[in-house]
């Protein structure tokens, strides 16, 4: 049985600004974030359906060193991105591992306030002994966070 964790993260930054920094994750991540040694695309454009990505993660980041990611869903008029993880060690650990990131734009008194990134992961684990995935969950966070500052820096 599938097993799903949500993330809501409130970020200053507009949502399509941050909607244009996390479809441009490819280049940007790897400038910002140290954790991130390189992001490629192998397969497709680099962002529509069906686009494979080569994660390298940096020495001691936890659980993996690379990911392979394919792009499932990717809606730039509701600002929806989902993609599977099929490479990398996370699959010895977790299986049907998925991520859907949707940015929805908030407003306060008729005015633009920023966003609300709701973040899904749905996974099987390959056995009982598998810890949830909260390291990844926790990473989110913290990435959400501080791509909104880097934004609003920039």
């Amino acid at each position: 049985m599938a097993s799903k964790v949500e993330l809501v993260v409130e970020v200053k930054s507009s949502a399509d600004k941050m909607w244009t920094a996390l479809r441009d994750s490819t280049e940007l991540f790897p400038k910002i974030f140290p954790e991130y040694k390189s992001i490629e695309t192998v397969e497709g454009d680099g962002k529509s359906v069906g686009t494979v990505r080569l994660i390298k993660y940096a020495e001691g980041v936890p659980l993996a060193t690379f990911a392979k990611e394919k792009v499932e869903v990717a809606d730039d008029e509701n600002k929806v991105v989902s993609y599977s993880v099929v490479d990398g060690e996370l699959v010895s650990f977790y299986t049907n591992f998925r991520v859907t990131v949707q940015v929805t734009p908030t407003t306060k008194d008729g005015a633009d306030a920023g966003a609300v990134v709701n973040w899904t992961m749905v996974f099987d684990k390959t056995s009982e002994q598998v810890p949830d995935p909260d390291v990844i969950k926790e990473t989110a966070a913290i990435t959400f966070h501080s791509l909104d500052d880097y934004l609003l820096k920039n």
